[in-house]
């Protein structure tokens, strides 16, 4: 039990710098002697100190003969940092506890292997639930060579996301919307369909204090962007627009002059949007927040893209046939075919509701 308590500990101060370790994972380190906590040390950015070093150099001397509980196994390579393994061998801790192992295959276990032979004692799996759903998003880019996705809306009861009239602002409440920034301040990119630039020309900025604006991503087959829209000018955040070879170059050139980033995905009448996601990873995007419209939610859930959802239902109804809805498209013919959700939860923003799951594998 009282393993599980500094385990916990070093789960919650890993979380201090969420959003802000991408392409890396967060990790949290806890130095514990004679039942205390002698220092901490977390993560803070890629090509930064890992969580271990933090906390080691916190304790000092202190660290001989302690144990070092991490969230993740510390690193045997020469990355952007040095490894973490000789360092905790060089301060010589005498125990690691380790809530999971590297995710990397081409890593994984190394860093115990380094550790054992030190003569350390290794222990691994503590809370490792806990662990991997902290970093789902480094897991699956690390894994798969793909982003996390998360779709996120806010609709009324039934189900709409704009009035017949194509009124939209605001469905949901205040508290829902301010999440809705917390959510962009910690993924890497935020995705939209070319229809929302045209309809609502939205600047996708985080509006928090010193919150980090996500990298728009507009899919735009035929780059109908328009040069005058907000996330062309802005320049508050990188924009890419991903777009096929059917796109006219005088319109792709014109974007490029302002400075937006073109991926060619495909060479259909639509983006492939799988291509684009490992575009995206290739970048060192770990992590997309897909905000719509319908069409798009449809195209992402069809092509099994999408992680995890997040519904904000707001206890309005709107109605209307001709209203949209949050996933529009060709719809599923069939229920067998419907996109299911597990570990699915519910929790209040004001007067809303957050439904969220996450999209069970086929």
């Amino acid at each position: 039990m009282t393993d599980e308590i500094f385990m916990r500990e070093a789960l919650r101060i890993a979380r201090n710098a969420e959003g802000r370790t991408s392409p890396n994972p967060l990790v949290g380190a806890v130095v514990v002697k004679d039942g205390k906590i002698i220092a901490e040390g977390w993560h803070r950015q890629a090509g930064t100190p890992h969580a271990e070093v933090h906390a080691l150099n916190m304790a000092g001397e202190l660290a001989r003969g302690a144990t070092l509980y991490v969230t993740l196994e510390p690193c045997s390579h020469f990355g952007r940092t040095p490894p973490c393994a000789n360092k905790i061998i060089d301060a010589g801790i005498s125990r690691v506890v380790a809530a999971m192992s590297d995710p990397n295959p081409k890593v994984a276990g190394r860093g115990f292997e380094l550790l054992r032979a030190a003569g350390v004692a290794v222990e691994v799996g503590l809370l490792e639930a806990q662990a991997r759903e902290l970093n789902e998003d480094f897991i699956k880019w690390v894994t798969r060579r793909l982003p996390f996705v998360t779709m996120k809306f806010a609709c009324s009861l039934d189900g709409k996301i704009a009035t017949v009239a194509g009124e939209s602002q605001w469905i949901s409440g205040e508290a829902s919307r301010r999440f809705t920034h917390h959510l962009r301040d910690l993924n890497d990119a935020i995705l939209i369909g070319v229809g929302t630039v045209l309809a609502d020309n939205p600047s996708l900025t985080t509006r928090l204090v010193e919150g980090k604006n996500p990298v728009r991503v507009i899919v735009d087959s035929r780059a109908r962007t328009p040069l005058d829209s907000t996330v062309v000018n802005d320049k508050s955040a990188r924009t890419i627009i991903a777009t096929t070879t059917n796109a006219p170059q005088e319109k792709i050139s014109a974007l490029k002059a302002r400075g937006v980033e073109i991926i060619t995905a495909g060479d259909a009448e639509r983006v492939d949007l799988k291509l684009l996601m490992q575009e995206l990873a290739e970048r060192e995007i770990t992590s997309v927040l897909v905000e719509g419209g319908g069409t798009i939610h449809f195209a992402m859930l069809k092509a099994g893209l999408v992680d995890k959802v997040l519904a904000f239902v707001a206890p309005k109804i709107i109605g209307g046939s001709g209203a949209l809805t949050a996933v529009e498209g060709a719809g599923f013919e069939k229920l067998s075919d419907a996109v299911e959700l597990k570990n699915f939860t519910a929790s209040t923003f004001g007067e809303d509701i957050l439904l969220s799951g996450y999209v069970k594998e086929a």
